[in-house]
């Protein structure tokens, strides 16, 4: 078969970096003495219930994480941007690890307060939600799995199991109840490093079409008819 050959419109280039544009979001996480941790990452995505969590291995959270295997996911929305870029060049290190302190990394015991955020108790998990997000997960560690071979081992990925997820009303399409408005919901995304939020739909989806309880896992559909089941009727 005759194939036509056009000439190349794109260049072969070496980027830094690949974040090409994915969700800010905030782990907490519980220190050795009880205390409240918190990172921002933006390597994070999901399938179903089931989300994977890309680290440097040697950061605070990672290490929290795979010791209590508890954590919670909180994302964002564009109006938090300032509080979570106050939380970019701190850690929970101490001492600062040496590629951190060349990245101009500081110790900070204290992020919720250094970043002005607010941290609230889960129902499931030890670990702490923070009550600005308009989303917030509660998850469980499920796997580790070591990422990126040449870097030997200071990158991670970890695997978690969603187990409850809290929405801010006003982020929810009624009468169900339980489907998040993607026209209301306004995450904060991370891109080559900068931040920035969604713009207006730009054209309809098909995928949209199919109802979306049919990518409901089994497991929170159990989880409904339980709830249900131990509602008490009026």
């Amino acid at each position: 078969m005759h194939r036509t050959v056009h000439p190349p419109i794109h260049r072969t280039v070496h980027p830094s970096i690949l974040y090409v544009g994915t969700p800010v979001v905030l782990i907490g996480t519980l220190n050795e003495d009880g205390s409240p941790n918190l990172a921002p990452i933006s390597s994070a995505w999901w399938l179903g219930w089931n989300c994977m969590l890309g680290f440097g291995a040697n950061s605070k959270t990672p290490q929290n994480l795979q010791r209590t295997r508890q954590c919670t996911i909180n994302l964002p929305s564009v109006a938090e941007v300032s509080q979570v870029n106050r939380l970019a060049r701190l850690t929970g290190s101490d001492p600062v690890p040496p590629h951190k302190q060349a990245k101009g990394y500081t110790f900070c015991a204290d992020k919720f307060g250094a970043s002005g955020l607010t941290a609230e108790d889960a129902e499931l998990v030890d670990a702490p939600l923070v009550r600005e997000c308009p989303l917030q997960m509660e998850a469980e560690l499920t796997a580790a799995h070591p990422f990126a071979p040449e870097t030997n081992g200071s990158l991670v990925a970890l695997e978690v199991r969603i187990l409850r997820v809290h929405a801010h009303p006003q982020l929810l399409m009624e009468p169900e109840g339980n489907r998040i408005n993607p026209s209301k919901w306004r995450p904060l995304i991370m891109s080559f490093c900068e931040f920035y939020g969604l713009g207006e739909q730009v054209h309809h989806s098909r995928l949209a079409e199919i109802p979306e309880d049919l990518y409901r896992p089994a497991r929170v559909k159990e989880m409904m008819t339980n709830a249900m089941q131990e509602t008490p009727v009026s």
